[in-house]
């Protein structure tokens, strides 16, 4: 005999969530940042967040990740369920920034500018 369902404990999941923060608590969705030959992949696990409740926002540099729980879509009070912050590198092509959302994790790619863009210092040959 099951007691609980496994919806229940699925929509029990965020509300908990919320209360841990709003009781002080803190809820930070766990973020990885890999470094690949094309360029950046930051990947934001938030398993119990709908990506409708996901916000990525670009202000120059910085990149933040921010989620919010609302009990119904539609209600106009939000509650923060986490937010993160990163400090971008200038050798990254900003325009090019592309997110998406895929089983519970957020994954943001972030290609590098092309190489003959970017400053070099030439070696200077003896002769």
């Amino acid at each position: 005999m099951n007691l609980i369902s496994r919806e229940f404990i699925r929509n029990l999941a965020p509300q908990l969530d919320l209360l841990n923060t709003l009781g002080g608590g803190i809820a930070q969705a766990q973020l990885q940042v890999d470094k690949r030959e094309q360029g950046v992949l930051v990947r934001v696990s938030a398993p119990s967040v709908s990506p409708e409740n996901i916000h990525v926002v670009l202000n120059n540099n910085r990149l933040t990740v921010m989620a919010e729980y609302r009990h119904q879509p539609e209600d106009k009070l939000a509650a923060p369920l986490f937010t993160r912050v990163l400090d971008l590198p200038a050798n990254l092509d900003l325009t090019r920034i592309d997110a998406v959302h895929e089983e519970g994790e957020l994954r943001i790619r972030i290609p590098y500018q092309n190489p003959a863009d970017q400053p070099r210092e030439i070696t200077i040959k003896q002769r």
